[in-house]
């Protein structure tokens, strides 16, 4: 099997690397360079027609990033009946039924392992389990990045700017690090894995709430209380309604997700007859997305089909889904956009008692309007409740 590599950063690179010292059957006969980029290898081109029209080549590895040229490029490879494996979460996350359609006229596989969850086999294990079951629930940590900042700054008792600085240091973080820090990445990956679960086109907008404005303060308040933070995706399906949602959210420090260290992901769904299956291990990095490509490309070459999906049930986004607590550290005068909710002071913190989760996350834009570095967090699950987490003798009930 011949492939060409459109784009040789981080990842295409490992991808050129694992295949050139793995199965022979495989083989890289030609490198998509931009005009830019030196030409080092006698594989590299600039000429991307060569490519599409070259009836030798049958797999495509998109690792370009962005949503455009990738777009196009992905398109083109498909339409010139070429197989298609990409790492690019923010293009697929946006036009996965186009792509899988696309695929389908042209008689050839789009596949995307890498786009979710690194190294860990989350996308085929999904599908697995939403050949039988209906899958309810998909939760957990999708970005190495974060988890480390905030793993950092809880055990090495650091603030946010050294740790994050660290983590470029060390390549987890990008020199424009806000995808990750903001929550668009775990975004990103929770509406491919929703799109498979639930067989819908994922909605545009899905509330979210990064990490970016955490304090050291926050996270030695959280560690008083034996409370973890982690930013988290999450998205639950009741009946015909479905939620999305990207926060931070504490857990107790003896749970999974606490114990989720580095820059590791731990991710989790809930089927009717499978229960709980949780997925742990490297989320990122150059082999570990790199090995996932491949695996996607073993698959074409031992003609093992993915879950066939339409993207077309007809599911209702409901922002309100959950209900939860959440903590929230602001200029107090913000508080009163609250005083219709029953809250606690804890620690000059306020606790929002049982609030749906849409509804928050307005409230929260409000909030920012007027303190710009504001931060919230949701409190465990809806059933864990305040009690479980903030339980100092000085609360003060306002609500």
């Amino acid at each position: 099997m011949k492939i060409a590599i459109l784009g040789f950063g981080t990842v295409g690179s490992g991808v050129y690397d694992i295949i050139a010292n793995g199965d022979t059957r495989m083989r890289v006969t030609a490198i998509f360079i931009r005009p830019t980029h030196p030409a080092t290898m006698p594989e590299m081109t600039t000429d991307l027609d060569a490519i599409l029209n070259d009836p030798t080549i049958d797999v495509i590895v998109e690792t370009m990033g962005g949503l455009h040229p990738a777009h196009d490029y992905i398109l083109q490879a498909l339409q010139h009946g070429k197989h298609v494996v990409t790492a690019n979460k923010g293009v697929v996350a946006k036009y996965l039924p186009e792509f899988t359609a696309v695929a389908a006229q042209h008689h050839v596989q789009f596949y995307f392992e890498a786009t979710t969850g690194g190294g860990i086999p989350w996308i085929r294990n999904l599908e697995r389990a939403a050949r039988i079951d209906q899958i309810d629930t998909i939760e957990g940590i999708f970005n190495g990045t974060s988890n480390y900042i905030l793993d950092q700054m809880q055990r090495a008792h650091l603030d946010f700017d050294p740790v994050l600085l660290a983590a470029k240091d060390m390549g987890y973080a990008e020199a424009d690090p806000s995808a990750d820090i903001d929550g668009e990445d775990v975004v990103n990956k929770l509406k491919i894995s929703a799109a498979l679960a639930y067989n819908m086109a994922p909605p545009r907008d899905v509330p979210t709430f990064g990490i970016r404005n955490v304090s050291k303060a926050d996270i030695d308040f959280f560690a008083s209380q034996h409370q973890v933070l982690r930013l988290i995706g999450k998205s639950k399906r009741d009946g015909d309604h479905y939620s999305m949602v990207v926060e931070p959210r504490l857990y107790s420090e003896t749970a999974l997700a606490a114990n989720t260290f580095e820059n590791f992901n731990l991710i989790r769904l809930h089927g009717q007859t499978i229960g709980d299956l949780h997925f742990y291990g490297q989320g990122a990095g150059k082999y570990p997305t790199a090995n996932a490509i491949v695996q996607d490309l073993y698959d074409i070459l031992e003609n093992a089909p993915h879950l066939d999906r339409s993207f077309d049930q007809p599911l209702h986004f409901d922002a309100n889904l959950n209900v939860t607590d959440y903590v929230l550290r602001a200029d107090p005068m913000t508080f009163a956009m609250f005083n219709d909710r029953e809250t606690e002071i804890v620690n000059d913190r306020l606790v929002i008692k049982q609030i749906p989760t849409g509804d928050m996350h307005k409230l929260m834009r409000g909030v920012l309007a007027i303190d710009a570095d504001a931060f919230m967090a949701a409190i465990g699950d809806s059933e864990l409740a305040a009690k479980d987490v903030l339980h100092q003798q000085d609360q003060e009930v306002i609500g």
